[in-house]
């Protein structure tokens, strides 16, 4: 079973940065718009709000968000395998982690009028 991938089209830089992984990815990794979507918010058991908020993934049954998300998917895709490792390492992680998350915050306020 591959991983699927929730993230936001209706972002333009999220579109750019998911279109990119779209075209190096293989099948290994399934991608889900989150826009108006009722079947993410059951698959996930995230709200509309948490979905728009940050980038998930779902690997083995599990829901990962935000930077750790990211990690999941560069393992995946061969070109950024390097990336998966390198944020692996604790203190890189705990880096992007921050960096993520103000990065994301942004583009929640910047796009939260997608919120019912």
């Amino acid at each position: 079973m591959g991983i699927k991938v929730f993230f936001n089209n209706s972002c333009n830089v999220c579109r750019l940065e998911i279109n990119h992984y779209k075209k190096i990815s293989d099948s290994n990794l399934e991608w889900i718009d989150i826009t108006n979507n009722e079947e993410a918010l059951k698959l996930t058991s995230k709200s509309q709000k948490e979905l728009l908020r940050r980038l998930h993934v779902i690997d083995n049954g599990e829901v990962i968000g935000g930077a750790k998300a990211f990690v999941v998917i560069w393992s995946k895709i061969p070109k950024y395998n390097f990336l998966s490792k390198l944020f692996s390492i604790k203190p890189f992680f705990i880096l992007f982690h921050y960096v993520y998350e103000i990065v994301a915050y942004f583009l929640f306020l910047k796009n939260k009028g997608q919120l019912k």
